[in-house]
């Protein structure tokens, strides 16, 4: 199945019960006057964040939902049965936008969060409420209020500790399988990673949550290959790891792999390269020799900087212990 992460969902609240006119009708009851109850309030539409939805998919081909209609009043003073909200599931990382305002409105982010998104009618009033002193026998109801209507868009970024970000063939998936229990796709050719990809870091007494998207090509900011549809769900990430090709594999420097990979997060969005971020030189193996450190910068603005080698295991247990204590502070 393909990820969604963008949806727009059409809702309507449920509309209130009619209030009912109604009259006590008892043996050795005489006048029994108006016993009409109310009607019940019609359903909520109600946004639930939920850990085990993975993306926005249920709501592709199911973009209309409604919650159910208040219970009309019933004599003897009952009241209508209040209708069932609308439940709608999203994951964690959701954006809600009001497609009319285009303004947020809702940002669900942690399991178990809810937010109601439209309010239910007003269930009307029976008959019982009109009597008075003057008017013993009214025949006045009121109606149920409507329910609201909205149009709203859904959009997910995901929610992760640690994001990423690399060229194709980098070791991106390679990696989160090694720090996590993620089951990432690994094959030698480009663009194996086709979707966002989340896992938590075992051992060392943390959940630390990470997040690789599909490989970045130079011009992903200019919508080039499909680093600029996922580069959002690293936005919300405290710690990037920018993932280098040490070996050069395919022709490629990592000198410039680096400094292109700064480039496409800054035109993203400049607010990346204000997060902290390290450099994970991958497949060092391969190198008959150490990369120079002035690789990745000078001195006064270079990031830490991790040699590793998924194919082999090394530096991944020395990565792990940082990025712990570095989460931790």
């Amino acid at each position: 199945m393909p990820f969604i992460d963008e949806v727009v969902v059409r809702v309507k609240a449920g509309k209130g019960g009619d209030g009912c006119m109604s009259f006590r009708r008892e043996k050795f009851v005489p006048r029994g006057g108006p016993d009409g109850g109310d009607g019940g309030k019609g359903g909520d539409v109600i946004l639930r964040c939920d850990e085990n939805s993975y993306d926005l998919s249920a709501y592709q081909f199911e973009p209309e939902w409604k919650a159910q209609d208040g219970g009309a009043g019933m004599g003897a003073q009952c009241f209508g049965k209040d209708g069932r909200d609308a439940i709608l599931k999203v994951p964690e990382g959701t954006d809600v936008y009001d497609i009319v305002s285009g303004k947020k409105v809702a940002e669900l982010l942690n399991n178990g969060q809810e937010v109601r998104l439209l309010k239910g009618g007003r269930g009307g009033l029976g008959n019982i409420h009109f009597k008075s002193s003057v008017n013993r026998a009214p025949r006045q109801t009121t109606n149920g209020k409507p329910g609201q209507i909205g149009e709203f868009r859904l959009e997910l970024r995901s929610i992760a500790d640690i994001g990423l970000v690399g060229f194709p063939n980098a070791g991106k998936s390679s990696l989160i399988n090694m720090l996590t229990r993620a089951q990432s796709k690994v094959a030698a050719y480009p663009f194996t990673t086709l979707n966002p990809q989340l896992g938590r870091v075992v051992g060392h007494g943390k959940k630390i949550v990470i997040a690789d998207i599909p490989g970045i090509i130079e011009g992903a900011h200019e919508n080039k290959g499909l680093g600029i549809k996922f580069l959002k769900h690293i936005e919300r990430c405290k710690l990037l790891l920018i993932i280098i090709d040490a070996a050069g594999s395919d022709g490629r420097s990592p000198k410039a792999d680096y400094k292109a990979l700064l480039n496409e997060l800054e035109s993203y969005s400049p607010e990346m390269l204000k997060k902290p971020y390290i450099v994970v030189a991958n497949k060092t193996d391969l190198l008959e020799k150490k990369l120079p450190a002035t690789t990745f910068g000078a001195a006064k603005n270079r990031p830490d900087i991790f040699e590793i080698s998924c194919a082999t295991g090394e530096g991944i247990e020395k990565l792990k212990k940082y990025l712990k204590e570095t989460l931790d502070k």
